[in-house]
């Protein structure tokens, strides 16, 4: 059970290529009502590294959320192929459902090279064996809750988290704005280092926006709040295994005008800055919300 989601993912991230420029992804349904942005920043950095020489790795993905997916439509994916320089290599894509665009990114890459080094400390925190994993909701709890809630906490994603400082989600505290979070793939990927990265900015649309929500004492879950990812972006520093743990260290600095910013460390055990992240979100709390929210 826990293979066969990994390898569900690394299907989902492996694109059908229809023309030297053009790739078809398909969809997965996590739970909740639109596609989950993660898979389109996977998607989109799957197609833009098929573009490119295989010794050109990516290091930065900068993407805008347009419209919500339709999880039941493929999703076609545009590449430019904008420069390719010496040790450069810089690609545009547009992520396209129903002739209309939904997301558009630019994507670098580089060919591997040394240079000066240095890198923030990891936080200091327990190790993952020693939290416990996320308690699951209550089947009679759970049975309260509304159908889109109870979709979304009764699916098994291809990740384990395992939250430093664990929250009710249905019950939400306020709390300083950032989290720590241990992450791992449930089950065995490739080697290509192209699908580490493409399973890493998956994982890295998790916690970033829930953050800013924390000193308001609201969730993603709360009835009364709207939450849209509108631009995400990641830095690649270093390699990885994305089925080793990994910590997400988040915070956010800002919150206002109905959107927050938060910002994010991964790091491997032994302490490495693996990639960085950043991510705005839109966060609206309605006096009125829809029946079915």
């Amino acid at each position: 059970m826990t293979q066969s989601v990994a390898d569900e993912l690394v299907q989902l991230l492996s694109l059908e290529r229809l023309e030297d420029n053009l790739f078809r992804g398909q969809s997965r349904d996590i739970g909740t009502r639109y596609v989950f942005g993660g898979q389109v920043l996977g998607q989109t950095l799957s197609a833009a590294q098929q573009t490119v020489a295989p010794e050109r790795h990516a290091h930065s993905l900068h993407a805008y959320f347009l419209r919500a997916g339709d999880i039941s439509a493929p999703i076609v994916y545009t590449v430019e192929r904008a420069r390719d320089g010496h040790s450069f290599s810089s690609r545009r894509v547009v992520a396209i459902q129903h002739g209309k665009p939904i997301l558009t990114g630019s994507v670098s890459f580089q060919i591997d090279e040394p240079g000066i080094e240095h890198q923030t400390a990891m936080p200091e925190v327990p190790q993952p064996e020693d939290l416990e994993p996320p308690t699951a909701v209550q089947p009679e709890e759970l049975a309260n809750l509304p159908e889109k809630v109870q979709r979304w906490l009764s699916r098994r994603g291809p990740f384990e988290f395992r939250p430093v400082n664990p929250r009710n989600e249905l019950l939400p505290e306020k709390q300083p704005p950032q989290q720590r979070v241990w992450f791992r793939l449930s089950g065995h990927a490739p080697d290509a280092d192209l699908m580490h990265r493409a399973m890493l900015a998956y994982a890295s649309d998790f916690h970033l926006i829930g953050t800013s929500m924390l000193p308001h004492g609201i969730s993603y879950l709360s009835h009364n709040v709207q939450v849209a990812s509108l631009d995400h972006a990641i830095w690649f520093h270093r390699p990885c295994r994305v089925e080793e743990w990994l910590l997400y260290a988040c915070d956010s600095p800002s919150a206002q005008s109905a959107r927050g910013l938060a910002r994010g460390q991964i790091f491997d055990r032994t302490g490495r800055l693996i990639a960085s992240t950043a991510q705005e979100g839109l966060i609206r709390v309605v006096d009125n919300p829809p029946a079915d929210r």
